[in-house]
Order: C-alpha cells, then sequence, then structure tokens
C-alpha cells in the first residue's frame, strides 16, 4: 500500500510525494479559477452580442458592462484612445492610433487569461520525472538489498520494487490531468479570443466612422409578437 511504500521509502519518497501532492493541489486550483474566470468572459460576451449594439453610443453601451471586465476594458481604452488622439501634436492617423490602443489593451486581457497556463505545463512536463526519481531510489533500495542479502528473492525486491512503481504511477497520476487541463484551458482561451478580436474590430470601426459602421444586430422580439407566435397552429 501507499502507506507502507511511504515508510519504507523514507524521506526521499515522502518528499517526492509531497511534492507531487502540491503539483496536483495547484493544478487542480488553477483548473477550477480559470474556469470560473473564462466562464465570466463567455458570459459578457453573450451580453454584449445581445444588448451592447443597440445602444445609442458607447458610453452608453459602456456603461450597461460590468466593471473590472475584458469587454469593459476594451471599451474603455477606445474611448479614452478617442480622446487622446486629439491631444496628439504630430499628425498620427485616428485608425492606426486606435488599432494599437486596442491592440494593446486586448494583448493584456490575452496576457491574463493566460496566467497560470504555464504551471500546468510544467507539472505535466515535470511530473513524471519526479514520480521517476522516486522509482529510481526505489530500485537502487532493492538493489542494495540484493547486495546485502546475498540473494535476490522475491521477499527482498518485492518492497522497493513497489515503492519504486508507486512512486511512477503518482508522477502519472499528476501529469495526466496537468496536461489535459492545459490542452482545454487553451482552448477555450482561444475560443475567447477570436470574440474579444472580433469585437474589437467592431469597436474600431464604429469609433473611426462615428457611429456610422456598426455590427448587425437581429432585433429583439417584442412583447407583442410573443403571444401571436404562441398562437399561431403549427403546419403539418
Amino acid at each position: 500500500g501507499l502507506k507502507a511504500a511511504l515508510e519504507e521509502g523514507g524521506i526521499i519518497s515522502q518528499t517526492v510525494f509531497a511534492i507531487l501532492c502540491l503539483m496536483s493541489i495547484f493544478s487542480f486550483y488553477i483548473l477550477f479559477t480559470k474556469l470560473i474566470e473564462q466562464q465570466k468572459i463567455i458570459n459578457q460576451g453573450k451580453k454584449v452580442r445581445a444588448s451592447f449594439w443597440r445602444s445609442a453610443s458607447l458610453k452608453e453601451g459602456g456603461a450597461k458592462l460590468e466593471k473590472n471586465t475584458a469587454y469593459k476594458q476594451l471599451v474603455d481604452d477606445g474611448l479614452a484612445a478617442q480622446e487622446q488622439h486629439s491631444k496628439l501634436t504630430d499628425p498620427v492617423e485616428a485608425h492606426d492610433w486606435m488599432h494599437g490602443s486596442l491592440a494593446r489593451s486586448e494583448a493584456a486581457i490575452n496576457s491574463k487569461l493566460g496566467g497560470g497556463l504555464a504551471f500546468l505545463a510544467t507539472v505535466g512536463a515535470t511530473a513524471p520525472f519526479i514520480g521517476l526519481f522516486g522509482t529510481v531510489i526505489g530500485i537502487y533500495r532493492a538493489l542494495i538489498k540484493i547486495g546485502a542479502s546475498g540473494q535476490a528473492s522475491i521477499d527482498t525486491v518485492a518492497g522497493p520494487v513497489g515503492e519504486a512503481l508507486i512512486m511512477t504511477a503518482l508522477g502519472l497520476a499528476v501529469a495526466v490531468p496537468a496536461v489535459l487541463a492545459y490542452n482545454w484551458l487553451q482552448r477555450r482561451n482561444k475560443s475567447i479570443q477570436e470574440d474579444l478580436n472580433s469585437f474589437s474590430v467592431d469597436l474600431l470601426g464604429y469609433m473611426v466612422s462615428g457611429g456610422q459602421v456598426r455590427p448587425v444586430v437581429a432585433a429583439a422580439p417584442t412583447a407583442a409578437a410573443r403571444p401571436a407566435a404562441a398562437a399561431a397552429p403549427k403546419k403539418a
């Protein structure tokens, strides 16, 4: 069992086990916190598509967004860049100035989204080797026992070899979830970044056109239309 293996392995096996446990705890912590953070941004994107572009102005639309959110940050940075452009002494195209400001804001959001993923990648790459270190120590102990007893009997080597196999299994058990979590979070981040980039392009088009260019948003059904649609007979 695990307890017997740790007792027999001594301080080295116990240290390896503690390191793997810490890696696993932090990996799952990062997984759940990033999932919550990503889901918040995904929900914000749905609200933006539903109501933001129906606003009369960017300030009015920005006021509808939650504070300290990714889409709110893009809108605020876009409005700030628009105000700053009128104060520039050197002639700079408004499109270039605002595009650079929005790109910088978008890069900051993407960097925040990627926070913690490097740790998951590190755990996925190093945990098997940490477990392998425990495996090497277990085999080394088995060889010492064989040399001390002068014979390679099962009762001599079974304990250290079993300890070695347990350390290998623990390393894999920590590494595999970390790799899966890393790939899954990366895929979700890529989808979020595509949505943010699309919103940034629409925002830039709106600002440089003076509000004339905006995405086409489907009109929300009115209260009077909903009962009529519900009462309409179904076609055979």
